[in-house]
């Protein structure tokens, strides 16, 4: 586990040609994509692998975390060559759901925020169950890190 929050918490990507669409600006659903990578990447960072978290080939993890709600503004237009900071504010909502809130920023300004909520389902019964341990960790790391610097 990393004892810096702000090396799983903050993450930096530059928007791509093919990301964009026929007006030069960045096409609405990368927004959301970026936002899962960023997620799963954070996971990464923190020290869980992708295979206690996702389904790999030949393995399925016993909890699934299903996206549930999202949502994304746009502040600023993104052009091939932005380079993007993204900060995750992870937040426990209760015993087995979770959200991340993102902000993206173009150097000192804003230029987008997204929303993730997940649910906490066990993959065979499909019911409702707590948060798995990794996870449960990661939130409470990620809220002891709330002191770190804003973009």
């Amino acid at each position: 586990m990393i004892a810096d929050s702000s090396s799983w918490l903050l993450l930096c990507r530059t928007v791509r040609f093919g990301e964009t669409d026929a007006a030069g600006v960045m096409h609405f659903h990368q927004l959301l994509r970026w936002c899962h990578e960023a997620y799963e990447e954070s996971l990464e960072r923190y020290g869980l692998s992708a295979a206690e978290i996702f389904p790999t080939p030949g393995q399925i993890p016993a909890i699934a975390l299903p996206l549930v709600h999202c949502s994304a503004d746009f502040l600023a237009p993104l052009v091939c060559g932005d380079p993007l900071a993204i900060q995750l504010e992870p937040r426990r909502l209760d015993s087995g759901s979770f959200e991340v809130h993102y902000n993206f920023r173009r150097g000192e300004r804003a230029a987008a925020k997204a929303l993730t909520r997940h649910l906490a389902i066990e993959t065979a019964s499909r019911q409702r169950c707590p948060l798995p341990a990794g996870v449960q960790r990661w939130l409470e790391a990620s809220s002891l890190g709330q002191g770190i610097q804003p973009l």
